[in-house]
């Protein structure tokens, strides 16, 4: 195969609880790319729609991704890159991730998986240094690898994968303010109390546990963030109406979407969630501001091949 054509999917990071290291991927949203081999070595991107990002291949996360990829791999030749962005930058459901996860998978992929996909989140991390200044894997791992994933560690990476829940879907809103990821980081605090601490470590291990064992009750308690979500969700205009409408919808939490503007919220059932997506319309139509809104069951696959 010299061609391929892939799917790549929306993710929410952090998932409130779980900063730069839990992540999932959703199936109603995402970016779609086509690679190819050529006989021309490097990486050159020879489309790119639905955004105004640079074609220049070390600008670009995908191409910066792919370079990472290439220097490892024991290939001569190269790939072209079309990428159809359907995930708006700035988003915080992990427009860069799509791009730099869908190039090396698709490469990758033309070449016979030479590489694991731990291997393959490495790679895609450097698109995301690119993007945020820092080389987080909560976005790329779970379009990698599908489902929910957490980071245990960074160094050496370590990802482990996660049960999804069968009724779990995600309803996800987009208020249309962008907020750079780099930016929304440079706002965090670098300490922390241990009182604060352990909450959080509590629980990133009850959201794991209610996930393994489908208790819902459970992953709605532990959705709870005391550390980044106070201060970040001073930037999201309506971000506390939201998750009350939310809440008052049926949702078993809801939070913000890895670094913003999107907001987060998980139901048990389609149906739920649909409703917490007319109630939470509402907030962004009484203030003005207008948005996006997807209801997304999860995706367990990741990157996907399209016919």
């Amino acid at each position: 195969m010299e061609e391929i054509r892939v799917f790549c999917p929306a993710t929410i990071a952090n998932i409130s609880c779980g900063f730069d290291v839990l992540g999932v991927a959703l199936d109603a949203v995402g970016d779609e790319m086509v690679v190819r081999k050529t006989h021309e070595k490097g990486i050159r991107i020879t489309k790119l729609e639905g955004q105004d990002l640079p074609l220049e291949t070390k600008k670009n996360v995908a191409g910066v991704a792919g370079l990472a990829f290439l220097e490892k791999a024991d290939y001569n030749g190269g790939f072209e890159i079309e990428i159809y962005k359907k995930i708006k930058a700035g988003s915080g459901i992990g427009s860069s991730a799509a791009s730099s996860t869908g190039a090396v998978w698709a490469m990758n992929y033309l070449l016979g998986n030479p590489f694991s996909k731990t291997d393959l989140v490495k790679f895609a991390m450097e698109g995301e240094k690119l993007a945020s200044g820092v080389a987080h894997a909560d976005n790329v791992a779970p379009a990698l690898f599908g489902a929910f994933t957490l980071v245990r560690s960074y160094t050496p990476l370590d990802i482990i994968p996660i049960k999804n829940p069968s009724e779990l879907f995600a309803t996800v809103i987009h208020p249309q303010i962008e907020i750079k990821t780099a930016d929304s980081r440079k706002i965090l605090k670098t300490n922390i109390s241990l009182e604060n601490g352990i909450k959080q470590w509590g629980n990133v291990g009850g959201l794991i546990a209610g996930l393994f064992t489908e208790d819902y009750d459970l992953i709605g308690r532990s959705l709870e963030d005391h550390i980044i979500e106070p201060i970040r969700s001073i930037l999201i205009p309506g971000f506390d109406d939201v998750k009350k409408e939310a809440l008052s919808a049926g949702a078993m939490g809801c939070g913000i979407s890895g670094s913003g503007p999107s907001i987060f919220a998980f139901s048990k059932g389609k149906q739920t969630a649909d409703i917490v997506a007319d109630a939470i319309k509402k907030t962004y139509q009484n203030i003005g501001i207008d948005f996006d809104i997807h209801v997304s069951k999860i995706n367990s696959e990741g990157i996907k091949i399209i016919k």
